[in-house]
């Protein structure tokens, strides 16, 4: 199999490189993780004028048609430059959903407004108390009208601050997960944003009696989600790439020109070794971000897929981070410099769809299903 990227893909991944690399430098990206939104709409509006919004959509929806390297090329580069655009959480997880449970008129209703960076969308479906997967769902769909009330609470929402509609997970009446578009300004909505400690945005919803459109038909949305959420999966595997190879870069940096008794600290035998260490976790959390993307590629979401890539790419992430702050020292946690904000969005996404202990929890479960294992 052929793990280069075409010229194509190549010439995306640049432009959207420079793009990141001229909107972000530590400093600036500091003021605009701090502002209110905590992204930049100028950025925003250049993404979706690339055409980067609408990668993973088809043409009769709006989209360019793109396969899933393409989103994960782009999720790489969001990575290593930390951008805080929420292209995953306000495009990718609500708009796949739409792209796969949604009617025509509602796929072309939302979907080239959400493309063209006009509209933002949020995903909502954890819930307090509740465990990745979550089992089964508190928030209830009660027929009304012709349409349905929610109630219920969803927390955290990423991104949900800012959402001018969501896309709400909810039980069914007659059993079964159900998808509905509920606009931010709806009857019974309340929204309480805050800040994640990785300098992203959430918030906690709540509706009571709030009327919502259900996506597509009465049928069980559970298979679009487990879509959905298998591609999620992926790009965040992507997005970890590009900053552990970031934090990996400043940490060997750091260790050419740091001196300490006169030389330099890569003079240091076991400095070098923990380099060294750092790299081969490096490329085991590639190997696994391309096993999940080639998954894709093949149109494979199964769920032990998605859970392997998370397992390995966990761990490196918590490896690189960890050693990339130990070798810088004090500075390393400093908020000037930009290695704690590297380990703090890597951690982050360790906490999001899963954590390692899920990861291997899900894998451990379904240990019973293989019966025979060939070298």
């Amino acid at each position: 199999m052929d793990f280069e990227l075409t010229d194509e893909q190549v010439m995306l991944r640049d432009t959207v490189r420079d793009l990141l690399a001229r909107a972000y430098d530590p400093e600036s990206r500091l003021k605009v993780t701090d502002a209110e939104l905590g992204w930049n709409r100028e950025v925003w509006n250049q993404l979706a004028e690339l055409g980067v919004l609408g990668l993973a959509f088809s043409e009769e929806d709006g989209g360019v048609g793109a396969g899933p390297v393409e989103t994960m090329v782009v999720l790489e580069e969001v990575g290593r430059r930390l951008a805080p655009e929420p292209i995953l959480d306000a495009v990718l997880i609500p708009g796949g959903l739409i792209a796969a449970a949604g009617t025509e008129a509602q796929r072309q209703r939302v979907l080239p407004a959400l493309v063209a960076g006009e509209k933002l969308l949020a995903f909502a479906h954890d819930e307090p108390g509740t465990r990745w997967p979550a089992a089964e769902l508190a928030t209830i769909a009660v027929p009304q009208g012709d349409g349905y009330v929610l109630t219920g609470v969803k927390n955290p929402v990423p991104h949900g601050d800012c959402a001018d509609e969501f896309v709400v997970s909810a039980e069914l009446p007659g059993g079964g997960l159900g998808l509905f578009l509920v606009a931010a300004d709806a009857t019974g909505v309340v929204r309480k944003p805050f800040r994640t400690f990785d300098e992203r945005r959430g918030a906690q919803l709540e509706f009571t009696a709030t009327p919502g459109e259900l996506l597509g038909d009465n049928a069980d949305a559970a298979a679009a989600l487990a879509t959905v959420t298998a591609q999620a999966q992926a790009a965040l595997c992507a997005e970890s790439l590009g900053a552990m190879e970031e934090s990996l870069r400043l940490t060997t940096e750091y260790l050419k020109t740091r001196k300490q008794f006169g030389v330099t600290l890569s003079k240091f035998q076991t400095l070098s070794q923990r380099a060294a260490e750092m790299y081969v976790s490096l490329e085991l959390a590639r190997s696994m971000s391309l096993y999940a993307t080639a998954a894709l590629v093949d149109e494979v979401t199964d769920p032990a897929v998605a859970a392997r890539a998370r397992l390995q790419v966990g761990r490196s992430a918590r490896h690189i981070g960890q050693e990339a702050i130990q070798m810088h020292g004090g500075i390393g946690i400093t908020t000037e410099y930009p290695v704690s904000h590297y380990v703090a969005r890597l951690t982050g996404i360790a906490r999001t769809l899963g954590g390692d202990l899920d990861h291997l929890r899900q894998l451990a479960d379904h240990v019973g299903d293989y019966t025979l294992v060939e070298f």
